[in-house]
């Protein structure tokens, strides 16, 4: 029989010490939204850290789902009662003994833009979209289906992203003073019997490997706490190593570095010394906050002493862009990278990592920046990236890169540009010079597909109106055979005037059947309806992941590197967690 004494006395211990761990979590939030987080506190675990002090983790911020704002929660006023400070120790050693999994806590950041809607020929007859070369998108995806074993978010799923992760066998132009040529290609929608796709690619000049300019390079690598993993500063090691072999003496490298405060690691130094750069490399620790704003500025400035010119000069972020301390607001680091700019040197982001990697920030300073954004999850990506396509990823061959899409009237009723949503402009930006837009690398294919619907086919989406459509026009004549016309403006690099090039589509090219469609435009739209697929499916009808399969595989091609066929895996991984489901 337990003694009554000893009861109470253990009930009301407990009791103290819940009420004391109740009040910490209900501490109300700090007035300074971008201010510290709280201390953690240190204990000893001879389980864990061998009985050496191990700071306990802090606790997760509030998060407003605007996900620039982190919202630190207030530090106590007044010391840990030592009856807490028991309770927070049993708590965090019960949390991390051996054998007891950890709840994941899920912060990665996205940015959810509404599917493009359908467009009235006769209302918009004209769409205008910057290009985008970003991949952080499919890779981004592979992670969570490959290696998670989850569908991802919908607002995680960048159509444009994973249509031109891939390569493209469109025929290259002639030499770098047309930088790119154009591709299209018209067949009907495999989702849809009453719809067709017009397919839109571009061609990089590619010039041969010994002809590429020399570099000057900063890596500028995040350090701070949350890249203390292998999947993240460990991986982020092996990467660089790769870009770094591909180097030579003309080239220069510099290590910079951010947590709490921002410092260089390495001075920039010939890409023939190898041995040192790899050394300054390897030596790199995680530990501390996050100040990124304050390595952005730093890594511009060396880059800007050993300026190249008419090289590449470029700073290659590499961080799973948690940002948490100096600048933290999205449209502040967008100002920040847009100012530098202007100088001439571009910035390629590489994501990495899981749990709080923030694509909506990697992705936007690297389009502010004239560069790129990609993802590494593994190291084949980061060959893929980095050596594989290394000029594609470093050389920019065109800059502002604008598409604008007219269609005819009297042959298409309807369209829709599939993915972009993010790179949309206004008409009258097409031809303003002083509107930023993609830059495309030495190589580069670019892919635009365009659900259409022609005229009097009865496949219209929105219906007609009671009193007709006053505002259309009859075109004139001679235009009567074209489906559409395409324009592209560009700016040769450090050009301050854009040039235009364009071509017409004819109806007449119209395939049969999308089985007549190229191994190309096959294997674009299989991704594109698998993305769409994983977005929701709210404009492929009942098309299923049986038929993304049938298509995809049927269009995998020449693959010399088995990313098609990797893409055929998704699918049917995606198609076993949505039956889970």
């Amino acid at each position: 029989m337990q003694h009554p004494t000893r009861v109470v006395s253990i009930t009301l211990v407990l009791a103290l010490a819940g009420a004391c761990v109740d009040q910490r979590d209900r501490a109300t939030p700090a007035q300074n939204e971008n201010g510290p987080r709280e201390q953690p506190v240190t204990v000893v675990d001879e389980a864990i850290a061998g009985g050496s002090p191990r700071p306990l983790p802090a606790p997760e911020p509030d998060i407003d789902r605007t996900w620039h704002k982190v919202v630190p929660r207030a530090a106590q006023a007044t010391p840990v009662p030592s009856l807490e400070q028991a309770a927070l120790s049993a708590k965090y050693t019960a949390d991390y003994a051996p054998g007891r999994a950890q709840a994941p806590v899920d912060r990665e950041h996205y940015i959810d833009y509404p599917d493009n809607g359908v467009k009235q020929v006769a209302q918009e007859p004209v769409s205008t979209f910057s290009i985008d070369v970003d991949t952080a998108g499919y890779a981004n995806v592979r992670r969570m289906l490959a290696a998670e074993g989850r569908l991802p978010p919908s607002d995680a799923v960048r159509l444009e992203e994973m249509i031109n992760y891939f390569s493209y066998d469109y025929t290259p132009p002639a030499s770098v003073e047309q930088p790119f040529s154009i591709h299209t290609e018209l067949a009907p929608a495999p989702w849809s019997d009453s719809h067709q796709l017009l397919q839109v690619g571009l061609k990089g000049f590619e010039p041969q490997l010994e002809e590429r300019p020399a570099a000057n390079l900063v890596f500028l690598v995040d350090v701070s706490g949350s890249m203390r993993a292998p999947n993240k500063l460990g991986l982020v090691k092996k990467s660089l190593r790769l870009l770094v072999n591909s180097m030579n003496a003309d080239d220069r490298i510099a290590l910079a570095v951010y947590a709490g405060a921002a410092g260089t690691v390495l001075e920039s130094t010939p890409g023939n010394q190898k041995a040192k750069i790899l050394a300054a490399i390897d030596g790199l620790e995680a530990g501390g906050s996050t100040h990124g704003s304050a390595g952005i500025k730093l890594a511009y400035a060396l880059a800007q002493q050993h300026r190249i010119e008419g090289g590449i000069n470029r700073v290659i972020i590499a961080s799973d862009g948690d940002m948490n301390v100096g600048t933290v607001n999205i449209e502040a680091l967008k100002d920040l990278v847009q100012r530098q700019r202007d100088s001439g040197i571009a910035l390629t982001t590489l994501g990495f990592g899981a749990g709080n990697y923030n694509y909506a920030l990697m992705e936007q300073i690297a389009d502010v920046g004239n560069g790129n954004a990609a993802y590494i999850d593994t190291l084949r990506e980061a060959q893929k990236v980095l050596v594989n396509e290394m000029q594609s990823t470093l050389l920019t061959i065109a800059a502002d890169v604008k598409i604008q899409v007219e269609f005819n009237p009297a042959v298409v009723s309807e369209y829709r540009l599939i993915g972009y949503e993010n790179r949309l402009l206004a008409r009258e930006d097409f031809t303003n010079d002083k509107v930023d837009a993609g830059d495309i690398g030495a190589g580069h294919t670019v892919t635009a597909l365009y659900e259409i619907v022609l005229a009097g086919s009865g496949g219209e989406r929105i219906p007609q109106l009671r009193y007709g459509d006053r505002d259309r026009a009859a075109p004139a004549p001679q235009h009567n055979g074209e489906l559409a016309h395409v324009k592209l403006r560009y700016k040769q690099p450090g050009a301050q005037r854009s040039q235009l090039i364009s071509r017409v589509v004819r109806r007449d090219s119209l395939r049969g059947d999308i089985g007549e469609g190229s191994t190309d435009l096959r294997f674009a739209a299989s991704v594109a309806g698998f993305g769409q697929l994983l977005r929701g499916g709210d404009f492929t009808g009942q098309w299923s992941y049986d038929d993304a399969l049938a298509l995809a595989r049927g269009a995998r091609g020449d693959d010399p590197h088995g990313y098609r066929s990797e893409l055929v895996h998704l699918i049917e991984l995606a198609q076993s967690l949505s039956s889970g489901s």
